[in-house]
Formats: C-alpha cells, sequence, structure tokens
C-alpha cells in the first residue's frame, strides 16, 4: 500500500510538473484562446508590476532553495530519499502554475512584427525550436529521473537509486544548458512582444541565470574537475559562443573547488 501511495503520488507530481510547462508554453504564446499573457490590465502599472516580481521571487525561492543539498537533507527525514524530487517537482508544479494564473496584463506593445511578413514567421520558427529544444533535451539528461519517476521507480522495486553518469550528449556537445537555452529562445521570440511578456521573458531569464549559477555549483560537488574541464571548453547558454570565463582554465577558486569530494545521494 506504501509502494502505491508512493507511485500515485509521482506519477501526480510528474503530471502537475510538466503541465505546468506546457500550460507555459501555450501560455507565452497566447496559443489557446482564454489561456494566454497577454489581456486588458487589470490594475495600475505599478502594482501590478511589483505584483508579477513577486510571484518570479517567489518561484526562484522556492527553486533554489528546494534544489539545494541543506534542504534534501532536512526533507529526507520525513520522506524517503527516492521521493524527494517528486516532491520538489510537485511543488514547482503548483508554485509555477500560481504564477502563470496571477500573472498580471500589463498592457503596452515593445514591438508587433506585421502578420504574415518573413520576420513573423522567422519568430515562430524560433519559438517552436525554442521549446522542442527545451523539451527534447529533457530526455537527452533522462526526463524520468528529472522528474523523479526514475527515483521512484527504484523505490518501488527496493532497489538503491544508481545516479546518473556524467555524458557530454546531443545539445551538451555545444552548451552546457541546452533546456535553459530552449526557454530562453521560447520567451524572447515572439512576433508581438508586449509589456507583459516583456516582464516575465525578463525576470525568468534573470532567474535561469541565477539559477545556473547555483547548478554548477552543485555539478562541481558531484563531478568535480571532469564537470570543470567541461565547463572551461563549452559555451554556456549559446552555442559556439566561448566566453572569456568559459574558455579560461580554472582559476585559484575553481582549483580549490576540485578538491570537494564528489557527493552521491
Amino acid at each position: 500500500m506504501k509502494k502505491l501511495g508512493a507511485s500515485l503520488f509521482a506519477i501526480a507530481s510528474y503530471a502537475i510538473g510538466v503541465g505546468a510547462l506546457f500550460t507555459w508554453t501555450v501560455f507565452m504564446g497566447n496559443l489557446i484562446p482564454g489561456i494566454g499573457i497577454d489581456g486588458e490590465p487589470n490594475m495600475g502599472l505599478i502594482p501590478a508590476l511589483l505584483k508579477n516580481l513577486s510571484l518570479v521571487a517567489l518561484f526562484a525561492l522556492q527553486h533554489i532553495i528546494m534544489a539545494r543539498q541543506p534542504f534534501k537533507k532536512w526533507l529526507a527525514k520525513t520522506v524517503h530519499p527516492q521521493l524527494e524530487r517528486s516532491v520538489f517537482v510537485l511543488a514547482s508544479g503548483l508554485t509555477f502554475s500560481l504564477v502563470l494564473w496571477q500573472w498580471e496584463p500589463l498592457g503596452g506593445t515593445i514591438w508587433q512584427v506585421a502578420t504574415g511578413s518573413t520576420a513573423y514567421y522567422i519568430h515562430y520558427i524560433l519559438f517552436f525550436i525554442g521549446w522542442a529544444i527545451m523539451y527534447s533535451s529533457s530526455f537527452v539528461i533522462n526526463h524520468f529521473d528529472l522528474f523523479g519517476l526514475r527515483q521512484t521507480y527504484f523505490y518501488i522495486m527496493d532497489k538503491p537509486y544508481k545516479p546518473l553518469q556524467f555524458r557530454i550528449v546531443s545539445y551538451y556537445k555545444y552548451m552546457r544548458h541546452p533546456l535553459y537555452f530552449g526557454m530562453m529562445l521560447g520567451m524572447w521570440f515572439t512576433p508581438s512582444m508586449t509589456v507583459t511578456h516583456l516582464s516575465m521573458a525578463a525576470g525568468l531569464t534573470a532567474f535561469i541565470m541565477i539559477a545556473i549559477t547555483y547548478e554548477e555549483r552543485d555539478l562541481i560537488r558531484e563531478f568535480g574537475n571532469k564537470y570543470i574541464q567541461y565547463r572551461n571548453r563549452t559555451p554556456k547558454l549559446i552555442p559556439f559562443l566561448r566566453m572569456s570565463s568559459s574558455a579560461q582554465p580554472a582559476t585559484q577558486a575553481t582549483a580549490k573547488m576540485e578538491a570537494i569530494p564528489v557527493e552521491k545521494d
């Protein structure tokens, strides 16, 4: 019965987490009437903007705090470690759903590409390519591990969890964070950039840049020098663009981090 409950919980968490991402795709593109980011403002510009920024901050804090090892160790006192990822996916899905539900229209347009023009179709092509990269990159790294189902499978089968091995395949040969790259393409390439759309794109882009910093610290702790070498030769987000921070050898600070023992969950 306990394992059945864990299975149902993991499946429900997966559905809510992935459902929130699909809703976000539809929301950003105004693809379905009634489920879109743009609309008539319901309050003044400043209060609406502050509310939107607060929603981004809420999601960022939830995401960053729950992804850190100290929180995972605390959660493991009440939840089996192999169900921790499903708890994270559930919390992230619910929090992001709240962000989408409560996002306030701001009014105003930054740019509007003429319908039917070449630029119009280019924007939409890049929009859909971005989301396709985001979803497909999750399968490259193991979609079911990312969303907690693989961990739950090991739990119900009474097997110890087997951490994923560090592999450089597919998109990861050209950029370190293709999932985030896809998100940013999807957010920024739109034929109609409204102030409402811009506020979400800018807010979540800022979150992504902060999240990458924390995520890479964890990856260095887990994979050590192997990840540092990968980071030094592979662009962060934009394929084939090697920024100086990515191309330079490890600094004294990163050299010290090489000595951090690999942590295994």
